[in-house]
């Protein structure tokens, strides 16, 4: 029973620590939400319509990509993390900002040509939170064949506004990680 009552009592002191925490930083939120690109309403109006737009800004023959845009459709602290296996088997994770993704992504978008779009998209809604488990296919060319499969897990919020992406994981596929056969094919 104690222990119980412990744990309660710690559940509690984190909630009040973690809500002190949030109105804190509420006024910085408010500024950096400020200076941040405004988005396209028809871009974040619909989990559907940002899904597309996140694949959409990225995709594009060698050259600059619309950043604003892009970073338009994220909370400005959001996060990508990419894993991938190193050679002795281990996992490697990369994570890096919005901004970290603009600059090594820009580079790269600069010399070749880059086309990503969703293969499936499954969707769990809760209030005003989402997890989206999208499959997709790179490309260098359109009609080309993919040089890379994999999953993006995105999570995004509903402000009672619009839909923000607050980060995107992704793993690809590999000889010892190929796509669920769910993942593969548009049910329709």
């Amino acid at each position: 029973m104690r222990f119980r009552v412990a744990l309660v009592a710690l559940g509690l002191s984190l909630t009040s620590g973690i809500t002190l925490l949030a109105q804190e930083k509420k006024e910085e939120t408010k500024s950096l939400a400020a200076a941040w690109p405004a988005a396209n309403p028809k871009d974040v109006d619909s989990l559907d319509a940002i899904l597309a737009a996140v694949y959409d800004v990225i995709s594009g023959p060698a050259g600059d990509r619309d950043w604003n845009r892009f970073r338009s459709l994220f909370v400005p602290q959001a996060r990508f993390t990419a894993l991938n296996k190193n050679p002795d088997g281990s996992v490697a994770v990369t994570l890096i900002s919005v901004d970290e993704f603009v600059q090594l992504a820009g580079e790269l978008f600069k010399k070749e040509g880059f086309y990503e779009h969703a293969i499936v998209n499954r969707a769990q809604t809760y209030g005003n939170i989402a997890q989206v488990f999208s499959s997709y296919e790179s490309r260098r060319a359109r009609g080309e064949k993919p040089f890379e499969r994999g999953i993006n897990s995105i999570q995004l919020l509903n402000d009672g506004k619009r839909w923000w992406v607050l980060s995107i994981l992704w793993d690809v596929e590999r000889p010892d990680n190929p796509l669920p056969a769910a993942m593969t094919k548009v049910v329709k």
